[in-house]
């Protein structure tokens, strides 16, 4: 199989590799300049995070969280080469983080858990966001005063966030625009 890879920018992983499919069509990791902003966004609350990365493809966004100090991450991935590249990349870090190959909108309905932090990035022009973003919020998937990160297609404009959601920050970057919410709704 071939691969490409992307680098972790920062933390206790800065400047090592994970790779992914090279010919998987929907998998587009988050370039490094927005995970960057992300990751300042979040620097006073990843430490310690309970974090879940949903539609994880390479893994970046969760492995830039481990490497920043998050305590757990639970990564989600469709696609079994990708999920097995991630598992196999966890493995050489040293992670014992646990991967999930299934559908991100069965592991919301099926799996429990509360997170403080989660990570939403799925393939564009799918129409999976309002789904998925209405799945965490009546299956009670998140902690109180949780952080959402949402990655979608600059053009996509009626995003609508579940009631007593609001956004605290966002940004457009080439072909992405990028969010950070909360389910606080202060």
């Amino acid at each position: 199989m071939k691969t490409s890879q992307v680098r972790i920018i920062g933390g206790d992983w800065r400047g090592r590799k994970l790779e992914f499919p090279a010919n998987a069509p929907q998998l587009r990791p988050t370039p490094g300049r927005i995970r960057e902003t992300l990751f300042n966004w979040l620097s006073y609350d990843i430490n310690g995070a309970r974090c879940l990365d949903l539609y994880a493809g390479s893994g970046a966004l969760g492995v830039e969280a481990l490497s920043r100090g998050a305590s757990e991450v639970t990564f989600v991935e469709s696609d079994l080469k990708s999920s097995r590249l991630l598992e196999e990349n966890l493995h050489r870090l040293g992670s014992d983080a646990k991967v999930y190959t299934m559908d991100a909108r069965r592991f919301v309905r099926q799996i429990e858990g509360e997170w403080d932090i989660v990570f939403l990035d799925p393939p564009y022009r799918h129409g999976m966001l309002q789904q998925i973003l209405r799945l965490l919020d009546e299956h009670n998937c998140l902690a109180e005063n949780a952080l959402i990160y949402i990655e979608s297609e600059r053009e996509l404009d009626d995003l609508k966030l579940p009631p007593d959601w609001h956004y605290l920050k966002q940004k457009k970057a080439g072909q992405i625009k990028y969010y950070l919410a909360s389910n606080n709704s202060e």
